[in-house]
């Protein structure tokens, strides 16, 4: 399918510049080299990290090692199958590594990585450059330095666009395995799906004694930025804390869906681990990200039945994410309105998450193929999970223009469609794999 933008062919320049290794630029970058042209992958590691990086391979995976669901009802499910189905490198990557995670999919992500990084160094299509690129390039090009894109690239952008905003990430601590109470936590998922999740229960009081020691905790300072905005999907849980006592109680420690078979009861609340490596020596705590100074991360969350002796193969930390006002500026395509050729992809776009910003890279790397090719631009169109997201960046009418998860709240709505939400999102879903079928057979 496409519409709205005209054909065009762009000058063939030897090679196509891809800024940034991050899942959009892999992504985008593969699927250049798949289409048979020349890429130059540009990454500052291993010479230069930015503070939430820690390992030299691609494709890192800074917060959580989930990319959630993995069921067709829900958003992002489908939009990975739609990946999937377009032959995506990040969902082969992460189908290759799953660990157990229930409903989700969940990766080994040390094993994502490098799966990511052998099959961009082996592409005979690209070539990488280890190199901190400063200027926007030249079109051909897609800039996916991600949401920490700091120094004077982003000076560059700010300039190119005239503004730039930003708000606050976290990420959860990381566990060794060895180090947890196994007389104290359980393994189950929720709603007897398995049973890929320790379980750390909490009776009343101790609930109550940990939101009182949490909210009353030190956080490390945010250095030379302002006052935070933190955004919503992805709040500290120290902040969420604050907000009742009862919060956390129904946010990430709900008990539902949950019975400890050695008692038979439910409890008050629960803190989920979540496998993190396919060994299994490490687990990370299920929406704990976290700005507490290290030494109250091992106080306060070692109140928690089962990790009084937890160590931690990894701290939570809180950064400054950057993104752009892209409504009116980027197109469907998550290209730059101005500037023909020169795209941009990743959570710098404003699409949230690790598939978001896969997907992003995806549709961006596919379109200025075409576009060099001649062809015209492949819309998915907002009836499927891939082009909703597109379409969310690129026309978002409001004024409080913020990063977001995909969602069957931003696909188009289904005619007719039965009140029932499964029901309804499992036509919602069916539409749009009939779509994303329609278009690999006319299109790609």
């Amino acid at each position: 399918m496409w519409c709205g933008l005209p054909k065009r062919k762009l000058p063939m320049s030897e090679r196509i510049s891809v800024i940034g290794a991050g899942l959009a630029g892999c992504e985008a970058a593969f699927q250049l080299a798949e289409r048979g042209l020349q890429v130059t992958l540009y990454d500052m590691k291993p010479g230069h990290k930015s503070p939430a990086h820690r390992a030299d391979t691609f494709a890192e995976l800074v917060c959580s090692n989930s990319l959630r669901s993995d069921r067709l009802q829900n958003g992002v499910g489908l939009l990975k199958e739609e990946m999937r189905r377009v032959d995506s490198l990040v969902l082969r990557a992460a189908d290759a590594t799953r660990v157990p995670a229930g409903g989700a999919l969940a990766v080994d992500r040390e094993g994502f990585s490098r799966y990511i990084t052998a099959r961009i160094h082996s592409h005979p299509n690209i070539r990488v450059e280890e190199k901190e690129i400063e200027e926007l390039p030249e079109p051909p090009a897609i800039v996916a330095t991600g949401p920490l894109t700091e120094g004077p690239l982003l000076a560059a952008i700010e300039a190119f666009f005239g503004e730039s905003l930003h708000f606050y990430d976290a990420a959860a601590p990381v566990l060794t395995a060895e180090s947890l109470d196994y007389d104290k936590v359980f393994r189950a998922s929720r709603y007897e799906r398995g049973s890929d999740y320790l379980n750390c229960p909490m009776t009343r009081e101790e609930y109550f004694n940990f939101v009182r020691a949490l909210t009353a905790a030190e956080t490390a300072p945010l250095r030379a930025f302002e006052t935070p905005r933190v955004f919503e999907g992805c709040m500290p849980v120290e902040v969420m804390a604050k907000r009742g006592g009862m919060t956390l109680a129904f946010g990430p420690l709900k008990p539902v869906g949950l019975v400890d078979e050695r008692t038979a009861q439910r409890p008050f609340a629960v803190v989920q681990l979540r496998q993190d490596d396919a060994a299994g020596t490490l687990y990370n705590i299920v929406g704990f990200q976290t700005n507490l100074k290290f030494g109250e991360q091992r106080r306060v969350f070692g109140m928690i039945p089962g990790l009084e002796h937890a160590e931690f193969a990894r701290y939570g930390v809180m950064h400054r994410n950057t993104f752009l006002n892209s409504p009116g500026k980027l197109d469907w395509r998550y290209g730059a309105k101005s500037k023909p050729g020169l795209y941009f992809a990743g959570q710098l776009t404003g699409v949230e998450g690790y598939v978001e910003s896969a997907s992003s890279g995806l549709v961006a790397g596919i379109n200025l193929a075409r576009e060099l090719m001649g062809k015209p631009p492949v819309d998915f169109t907002a009836q499927t999970a891939l082009g909703a997201m597109a379409h969310y960046v690129a026309e978002y009418a409001g004024n409080d223009f913020q990063p977001m998860n995909i969602c069957f709240g931003i696909i188009d709505a289904y005619p007719n469609a039965p009140r029932k939400k499964t029901e309804r999102y499992t036509l919602i879903a069916e539409r749009a794999l009939g779509a994303i079928d329609e278009i690999i057979a006319n299109y790609l």
